[in-house]
C-alpha cells in the first residue's frame, strides 16, 4: 500500500539543486551560530590588523573587510529573498491544502448532520406512533370498561 505524500514532501520534492542550495545558504545565515562565527572572525581580523607587527594585510579602517562584507551582503540579499520566495510558494500550497482539508471536512459534517436530524425524524416518528399506540388502547379500554 502506497503512503499518501502530504504537502510539505511534494513541495520537497519539487526543489531543484539550486533551490535546496538557497535554502540551505538562508537557514545557515539566519543562525546564531553564522553570527557567533562571523563575529569571532572579524575580531581576529580586527586585532591581527591591528597588532601585527610585520604584516598587515588590511590596515586600519579595514578597507577590505569593508569589501568582504559588501560581497558577502550582495550574494546573500538575492539568496535569501530566493529562500523567501519559495517560502510564499511552500506557505499558499500548505493554504490550499488545508483550505481542500476544510471543504471536505465541511461536506462531512454536513452529511452527518443530515444522517442526525433523519435518525431523530426516525425516532419521533416513533414516538409519536408508540404514543397513538398507547393512546388508542386507552380509548378501547375505557369504552371496554
Amino acid at each position: 500500500m502506497e503512503k499518501q505524500k502530504n504537502w510539505h514532501s511534494k513541495h520537497v520534492e519539487s526543489l531543484s539543486f539550486g533551490n535546496r542550495i538557497a535554502d540551505s545558504v538562508a537557514n545557515g545565515m539566519g543562525s546564531w551560530s553564522f553570527i557567533i562565527i562571523q563575529t569571532v572572525l572579524v575580531i581576529l581580523w580586527m586585532i591581527l590588523n591591528l597588532i601585527g607587527f610585520i604584516y598587515h594585510w588590511d590596515v586600519y579602517p579595514f578597507i577590505l573587510l569593508n569589501l568582504v562584507f559588501s560581497t558577502q551582503a550582495a550574494y546573500a540579499a538575492p539568496i535569501i529573498m530566493m529562500s523567501q520566495n519559495r517560502q510564499n510558494e511552500r506557505d499558499r500550497m500548505h493554504a490550499e491544502e488545508d483550505y481542500k482539508t476544510n471543504v471536505d471536512a465541511k461536506k462531512e459534517i454536513e452529511a452527518l448532520a443530515i444522517m442526525l436530524k433523519n435518525i431523530e425524524v426516525e425516532k419521533l416518528d416513533k414516538i409519536i406512533i408508540m404514543l397513538n399506540e398507547i393512546k388508542d388502547g386507552t380509548s378501547a379500554n375505557k369504552t371496554a370498561k
